[in-house]
């Protein structure tokens, strides 16, 4: 298939192309239909809810707030009145707007507070305030601040004045795809090599979000789930490019023609791709077990967007690889391979050296990332889930504003009343028995409506405070039972308190699910019992560590002020199940990366010690450039002034770091070699039962698969002669030619020495051989190498011009 879109690249750039040009212009004629389904069976406050609706069918439209606030005199005063009639009357007689409830009319006297100086109306819009269009929320929020002055604050507070004060959509991915062109550019050195994960990022999220807006159409998806696609979408749709680009770009160094290097890095780490996106998607289908229907929404629309990126990568790539050829190098590059003075990359200095010392001090390497990881996951121990409302807002925010004066002039609690719903009429005895409760500041009894009474409870703390939810709990535990009526707690506070409750309850399956799936995947992949199981270990360690940090940063209000995201309160309820969703995918992801190139060194020399150093030296720089550009990405959602959106973009840049930077890099290669041949232990009766998965064949040109010692009954192989090729300074030497000959010269195998100067050479049987190593502009050097049962290491030293040859 890779070879197949690199020859026909302007049929497939040309499919691509027609292709999201027709979904974005269906797309865009549909228009969304997000539907925001939020519905929490079996709680209290869903039977609230009901109740309500069964009382008040006609309230479907949004309600926001205009709250003002007049520095001398009281609102009543005859200058403040006028102004502020004037602003309502008009506001009132906006197409769209279908009422407003001011203080100033007879109904209103309990709409302006105790001392007289702040008051409230209510702006009922025809539409959910999804649907209100913006510009008429502006001229609301223009029509009534243009009154304000003379001493006069004027703030608006509501869903639908949220949607106009947040900065214009695509900001956040716009400062997230610059970023990630900056670590690109870094780390290629080449402008069209940058561009590539790019553009595939953007085909692969473009057509998710077109795709999520027309199956709005025919299920239930809410908003949400096109922020967290994006979110997703760029952050996996980068990486993934960037690993197949870095495959193909080696390919191309070490003097293949740039078809074939495309066609290795497909089917190497094209495959791999395909194996991390499979991952991402089932760690995103887990979150159907905890049986909350509208995450079913956020599912389809995430899940599609990494398909689609996915699909970017095997088949649009390799046609833009095609397009470029060459050029997909630094034009440094491409005249020293004009030259021929280049054969490869060579693995960098730095990541050589720290692959060898993580395997000289595992001990002290993992004790520093555990203890590390273990300080961070501290905070977690306080964790308090919740929601967020516009009392988190910024402070210069008018939604804030607003928060602010309502708790001023009526109390806390007013921000997030309570209803006790009765079925029927409600007795005087439960009213005064909830007015007699503690923390209660003000209980509103209305009459019954179609057969259901509403009482108003408003508390003395506020929404977010953990007193809120004492005070919940005591109505439905001991005030409604002990007056015998059928009545239940509802309103916004309550329905948070409760899919808290929900979330907390269902987390232990859900987490059990996702790791149980990424366990049987990484069995199959790697062979090995112990590997997944020390996977999911880390896993559940970078998700501790990194709402650790989320508690550090929103709950206790350390750093909010740099950030600029207003005030510290709960967890977002919801975060937990999407967040350790996203998690566990990308976790997976850096996982089948690393191991991979480890397993694949262990099948073919048996040598743990020198698979896991390999396997690091080799991969931990397109891991940790691909995790920066993934921080980056996540960070740059701090700027969606969505709070929710803000939180989770913050979590998981923080976990991604600590998984990258911490886990994959320190702490698993440490634990690989403190287990040592253990790591790769899987029993028998298990071997033949389980079926063979292929993540990421060997690339050609490298070194030869070798056998096991005990598997030459089979192929005739009996052990392998490995080692290292060097300079005199210690450099490694790549690409120099490795044979294996009989004592009469007869030659057995030939490879060539990977990037770190690697190689292993087969050997038939036990005895000894000649090992003749030559590299340009080095001499040659031969030895003779007594082999016995085992593996058996020797190293070669290459001095430019040197010849020590023994006959």
């Amino acid at each position: 298939m890779a070879r197949w879109c690199y020859r026909h690249r302007l049929v497939v750039l040309v499919l691509w192309a027609g292709a999201l040009f027709g979904l974005g212009v269906t797309a865009s004629s549909a228009g969304t239909n997000y539907a925001e389904v939020f519905s929490l069976p079996d709680t209290d406050s869903k039977r609230a809810h009901d109740l309500m609706r069964q009382a008040f069918p006609e309230r479907a439209g949004d309600t926001d707030t205009v709250v003002w606030k007049t520095d001398e005199g009281t609102v009543r005063d005859a200058a403040v009145r006028s102004r502020m009639e004037e602003a309502l009357a008009e506001i009132g007689r906006m197409e769209g707007v279908g009422a407003v409830a001011g203080p100033y009319d007879g109904r209103g006297a309990a709409q302006i507070s105790e001392d007289g100086r702040i008051a409230y109306a209510q702006v009922t819009f025809a539409e959910q305030a999804d649907a209100v269009p913006k510009e008429l929320v502006r001229d609301v929020v223009d029509t009534a601040q243009a009154a304000a002055g003379d001493g006069l604050q004027v703030e608006l507070g509501g869903q639908a004045v949220t949607r106009v004060q947040e900065p214009p959509t695509g900001t956040a991915e716009l400062v997230g795809i610059l970023a990630a062109a900056v670590v690109l550019f870094v780390a290629f050195g080449s402008l069209f090599a940058m561009l590539l994960p790019i553009v595939v990022a953007v085909f692969g999220v473009a057509g998710g979000m077109f795709g999520t807006q027309l199956i709005s159409h025919v299920t239930d998806v809410p908003e949400l789930a096109s922020l967290l696609a994006t979110l997703i979408g760029l952050g996996v749709g980068i990486d993934y490019a960037l690993f197949i680009v870095t495959r193909h770009r080696k390919g191309v160094l070490n003097g293949k023609d740039p078809e074939e290097a495309a066609v290795a890095a497909l089917n190497t780490s094209g495959r791999a791709v395909l194996f991390a996106g499979g991952t991402v998607c089932i760690a995103l289908a887990g979150m159907l077990v905890t049986n909350l229907r509208f995450l079913d929404g956020v599912v389809i629309g995430t899940s599609l967007t990494v398909v689609l990126s996915v699909l970017a990568a095997i088949t649009l790539l390799p046609a833009l690889l095609g397009v470029l050829g060459h050029r997909v190098l630094s034009r440094r590059q491409r005249r020293k391979l004009a030259a021929s003075e280049t054969k490869g990359e060579q693995v960098s200095g730095l990541a050589a050296r720290w692959s060898a010392t993580v395997q000289r001090r595992p001990r002290a390497v993992a004790a520093v990332a555990v203890v590390l990881m273990a300080a961070l996951a501290v905070p977690l121990l306080s964790l308090r889930l919740g929601t967020v409302d516009q009392g988190n807002d910024d402070a210069s925010t008018t939604t804030r504003k607003a928060y602010d004066l309502l708790a001023e002039g009526f109390g806390p609690g007013f921000n997030g009343p309570l209803q006790v719903v009765v079925d029927g009429e409600a007795p005087t005895a439960l009213i005064r028995a909830v007015e007699d409760t503690e923390g209660v500041a003000q209980v509103a009894a209305a009459p019954p409506a179609n057969g259901v009474s509403v009482i108003q409870v408003v508390p003395t703390t506020s929404p977010q405070d953990v007193e809120t939810d004492r005070l919940i709990d005591t109505l439905r535990e001991d005030v409604i039972p002990a007056a015998g009526v059928d009545a239940h707690v509802g309103g916004v506070t309550a329905v948070s308190k409760d899919f808290a409750s929900v979330t907390g309850d269902r987390l232990p399956l859900f987490v059990g699910t996702i790791i149980g799936l990424g366990f049987l995947l990484l069995l199959l992949a790697f062979r090995s019992l112990v590997v997944p199981l020390t996977a999911a270990a880390m896993n559940l360690l970078a998700a501790a560590a990194s709402f650790g940090v989320l508690v550090t940063v929103f709950q206790w209000g350390v750093g909010l002020d740099v950030l600029g995201l207003g005030k510290e309160g709960p967890i977002a309820s919801f975060l937990p199940i999407i967040m350790l969703s996203l998690l566990f995918g990308l976790s997976m992801d850096y996982q089948v990366f690393l191991v991979s190139r480890m397993h694949e060194e262990w099948v073919h020399t048996r040598d743990n010690a020198r698979a896991v150093r390999v396997g690091l030296a080799e991969t931990s720089r397109v891991i940790n450039s691909a995790a920066l550009i993934m921080v980056c990405v996540f960070l740059a959602f701090v700027l969606s002034g969505d709070y929710g959106a803000a939180m989770a973009g913050v979590g998981l840049a923080a976990a991604v770091a600590l998984d990258a930077f911490v886990l994959r890099t320190a702490l698993v290669p440490a634990v690989m070699h403190l287990l040592g041949r253990s790591n790769w232990w899987l029993p028998a009766g298990l071997e033949k039962r389980l079926p063979h998965l292929a993540v990421e064949p060997k690339e050609e040109g490298d070194a030869a698969p070798v056998p096991a010692p005990e598997e030459k009954a089979v192929d005739g192989a009996a052990s392998v002669v490995h080692g290292f090729v060097r300079t005199p300074e210690g450099e490694p030497v790549r690409g120099a030619s490795v044979t294996l000959l009989t004592p009469g010269g007869r030659q057995l195998d030939r490879v060539a020495s990977l990037a770190d100067g690697a190689y292993v050479v087969a050997v038939p049987s036990p005895g000894t051989y000649l090992l003749a190593v030559s590299a340009s502009p080095y001499g040659a050097r031969a030895a003779h190498v007594t082999v016995g049962e085992g593996p058996h290491v020797h190293d070669v030293e290459l001095t430019p011009g040197g010849v020590d040859v023994v006959n």
